[in-house]
Formats: structure tokens, C-alpha cells, sequence
């Protein structure tokens, strides 16, 4: 099997790794940076244009340069049928998006965005929790992620990243998308948006650096969702409130408690000692390969994913206009 990989950053060597670990393949790597140690080592084929990519008929695409050249590199792509993994988020902007729809549905390409915490053991364990009722109906969700974006790469300059660089489709809101996926794939869609998007702290980036929304979802759960690239220690969690209780979800601990309303006490539902943040990454791409086998539709393809980009770029709107935003 033959791999295209677009973009050489640190999401891209690791689906090099793990797809390494995974399957028997051959990659080939889409990037105008010379062949390194870390390519060489892996026997990886380097290229710089995706045009000779597409020469050497890939089986799949793993797209994971910049956000915002997502959309105008997976149509390049999708017109050779080539099945594709996308990573998060699917773009900055709907220019093009529909356009990607429409040729990946016409063509009946195997398509997944990769927002992997709907495969982080705790998120999965939520949905169990929430579908079968136990803290009777949800009323309201609080979710943070909030974290300190020097940190994430101390190996770089974080002000170059494209992580805090408007021009590359980066920001709080849209690089945190992870909160909005999974809340969506719990919750289903959502109705209205009102948000407040915008740089506050003193970090040297032009994107935005804080982001607080409060969603309404069509089925009148209501969520607030604090995102920011300064807390220090970073905290991440999800709060949910139902009128018989509360579950608690502690994503960096990776435990679950639950309140009862009724016995009037904190129970632990889960607690994971050992986990390997690389688990989820793995699990994705072994259900997205598992996909293009089946050729069945993955768990969060092009079409699935449209609706939390517009959530975002809605609370984007909401923000500049200061007032809520109606999905359509």
C-alpha cells in the first residue's frame, strides 16, 4: 500500500509513525523540505509537488499541512478518487468546502476528518453514559481547554507556528475545534451560537488566543466552551449536568466521576492509570483504514464535519457582530 503524506509538521511524522507501526507501507512525503535522518530512517520518498504525489498513484492521503490549505489540496486529490484523511480542523473558511463535498460524494470517496478525542476512551465512555440515561435528561454542559501554546512545541518558535497565525488559518477557536467535534457528536446540532473570539493576553501571535462560546442545541441542551492558548497549568474537562446529576470528565487525569443527585454522592466511573495520548491517533487511523477497506463511511467524514467548521466560523461571526448567530 502506498501512502501520500502532505505537510512535514509534528501531526504529520506522527501518522508516519503510526502508520508505520500499523501496516506494511510505503510512503511518500509531499514537502519541499530536503530528505532528513528522520525520512531516511524510515525509507519514506520524498517529493515537492503534489502533482508528481499523484504520479505515483497513492492508495490514500493523509492531508496535515496548514489548515488553511486543507480544502484546495483534498480536491486536488479527490478528483483521482484518492480516499482521504483530513486533519482537524477541515478548514478556516467554507470557500471550497461545498465543492469538496460534492466531488468526494460524486466520486464515493472514503473520507475522515481526524478529530481523534472521539476515540479517547473517556469520550467514548461519555456517550455510554450519556445515552443510557444515567443522570436522567441533560440540561446544560460546560467544557475548558485551555492550555499554554509556547509549550506545545518548546522545540520552535510558537509565534511562527501556524497555530497562532491568522494567515494560516490558526487561533484558539479554530485549532481547539476538538471541544466543539465532540460535544457535536454527543449532543447532535447545534441551533444558535454566541461567542466572544479575540486576542487578550500578551502572547506574540495575531490569531486569536481566547475564544468563549455558549451553544444551543436543537435539542435545547445548552453549552458554554472556554477555549485559550495561555492557561498555565493547562486544564482540560467537561462538566455535564442532568436533572438527576452530574458527570465530571477530567481529560488530562483521564477519570470519570459521577454525582448522584439522589444518593448525594461523588462515585468514580472511571479512572485510566496508564494512557498513551498516541492510543487515540491510532485508533483513527486504524478505523479510517478499516473504512477504505469496508468502503463504508468513517465516524466523522467531509459531510459530518461541515457542521462543527460552521460552528466555529459562526462563533466567529458572532463575535465580530456581537450578537448570536442561527446555524442554518
Amino acid at each position: 500500500m502506498k501512502v501520500l503524506i502532505i505537510g512535514y509538521g509534528s501531526i504529520g511524522k506522527r501518522h508516519i509513525d503510526n502508520l508505520i507501526s500499523l501496516t506494511n507501507c510505503k510512503i511518500i512525503v509531499c514537502t519541499k523540505q530536503k530528505q532528513d535522518n528522520y525520512l531516511k530512517k524510515r525509507n519514506c520518498i520524498v517529493i515537492s509537488s503534489i502533482t508528481n504525489c499523484i504520479k505515483e498513484k497513492p492508495d490514500i492521503a493523509f492531508i496535515t499541512n496548514e489548515t488553511k490549505f486543507h480544502v484546495n489540496t483534498a480536491i486536488k486529490l479527490a478528483k483521482f478518487g484518492i480516499p482521504l484523511f483530513i486533519e482537524k480542523p477541515l478548514s478556516n473558511s467554507m470557500n471550497r468546502v461545498n465543492e469538496l463535498e460534492s466531488i468526494v460524494k460524486e466520486n464515493k470517496i472514503v473520507t475522515m476528518v481526524g478529530c481523534n478525542f472521539r476515540f479517547h476512551p473517556c469520550i467514548k465512555r461519555l456517550k455510554k453514559l450519556i445515552s443510557s440515561n444515567k443522570i436522567g435528561k441533560i440540561i446544560s454542559v460546560h467544557s475548558e481547554n485551555g492550555s499554554f501554546l509556547p509549550d506545545w512545541h518548546p522545540y520552535e518558535n510558537y509565534s511562527k507556528g501556524y497555530a497562532g497565525r491568522v494567515d494560516l488559518g490558526g487561533g484558539a477557536a479554530l485549532t481547539n475545534i476538538h471541544e466543539i467535534d465532540y460535544l457535536y457528536w454527543l449532543f447532535g446540532n447545534v441551533k444558535e451560537v454566541y461567542s466572544i473570539v479575540r486576542k487578550i493576553s500578551n502572547l506574540k501571535i495575531d490569531a486569536d488566543d481566547f475564544s468563549l462560546m455558549l451553544l444551543q442545541f436543537k435539542n435545547k441542551i445548552i453549552a458554554n466552551i472556554h477555549l485559550n492558548f495561555f492557561e498555565n497549568p493547562p486544564s482540560r474537562y467537561c462538566k455535564i449536568i442532568g436533572n438527576n446529576g452530574i458527570i465530571f470528565c477530567n481529560l488530562l487525569t483521564n477519570e470519570i466521576k459521577i454525582y448522584s443527585s439522589k444518593k448525594k454522592k461523588w462515585t468514580k466511573e472511571l479512572k485510566l492509570k496508564k494512557y498513551d495520548h498516541n492510543d487515540m491517533y491510532i485508533e483513527e487511523i486504524r478505523h479510517f483504514l478499516n473504512c477504505v477497506r469496508t468502503k463504508k463511511m468513517t465516524i466523522n467524514s467531509i459531510s459530518n464535519s461541515i457542521h462543527s467548521l460552521q460552528i466555529v466560523l459562526n462563533a466567529k461571526k458572532s463575535s465580530k457582530l456581537k450578537k448570536p448567530i442561527t446555524m442554518k
